[in-house]
């Protein structure tokens, strides 16, 4: 059975006291034991802000990773952050292929591969974005989209590189808008992207975490975590409370 995992991406957000606010908070609301024992919690920060995470959250259950990661090791790339670096503060995960990364920052299927086989290659867990546009949903080319998306990183790395990172697949149209994708709109999508990697590998289909994001609260995370393919989340603006973020952690299986 595969563990329940919830990583709130904080995105453009937070200062250092907010921070330490938020995290003691979570800390003190999984002191309970409420957070069941196989549902893994993680965030992802700003750059900036990855030390003093990695200060407050040394030796707690909880991980830590970043927003991005640099597709490059070394070199001319001035504002990037590589891999090596990440690991250097101890992160676990790397967020790639977020659709603001794809839509604002125009980043490609090809770069979001580059970065995913950055993430594997420095010891980090990618957490790989897919999901379509509201018009591409209404077009009826879900799968179309997701799969392109899944391809690029399995035509570089292979499918086999999928049992080292997590899926989340986050509608577009969904993400900080309020609205959500049932969950059976869900549940089709992450049924989809098991059923196109267990033609390709079953072993990596059953391990692989597939998680939703696009707007989980705690009000829809039990109906959501509770489909079969659907094993956490990826949290936005909800991971910024602690209790709108515990009550989503706590809805783990």
């Amino acid at each position: 059975m595969r563990n329940t995992l919830v990583a709130g991406n904080w995105k453009l957000n937070g200062s250092k006291s907010s921070i330490a606010e938020l995290l003691k908070g979570i800390l003190v609301g999984m002191a309970d034991d409420s957070v069941k024992p196989n549902t893994e919690v993680a965030v992802c920060a700003p750059y900036i802000y990855i030390p003093h995470v990695q200060e407050i959250l040394d030796g707690t259950r909880i991980k830590f990773g970043s927003e991005s990661i640099s597709e490059h090791d070394s070199g001319a790339f001035t504002g990037e952050i590589s891999g090596a670096m990440l690991s250097d503060f101890a992160c676990e995960y790397a967020i790639v292929g977020h659709s603001e990364r794809r839509t604002i920052f125009g980043e490609k299927d090809s770069d979001t591969a580059n970065k995913f086989a950055a993430a594997r290659k420095h010891g980090l867990k990618p957490i790989l974005c897919v999901g379509e546009l509201l018009e591409e949903r209404e077009k009826e080319i879900t799968e179309v989209v997701v799969a392109r998306q899944l391809d690029a990183i399995i035509e570089l790395e292979g499918v086999e590189a999928l049992a080292d990172g997590v899926i989340a697949y986050e509608p577009v149209w969904a993400i900080g808008t309020g609205m959500t994708a049932s969950p059976q709109q869900a549940q089709d999508v992450h049924a989809f992207i098991r059923s196109k990697i267990s033609a390709l590998n079953k072993t990596v289909a059953e391990k692989v975490q597939i998680l939703y994001g696009g707007s989980v609260n705690g009000a829809n995370a039990d109906e959501l975590f509770a489909m079969p393919d659907i094993d956490g989340g990826l949290i936005g603006g909800a991971a910024l409370k602690a209790e709108d973020f515990l009550a989503i952690c706590r809805a783990g299986k």
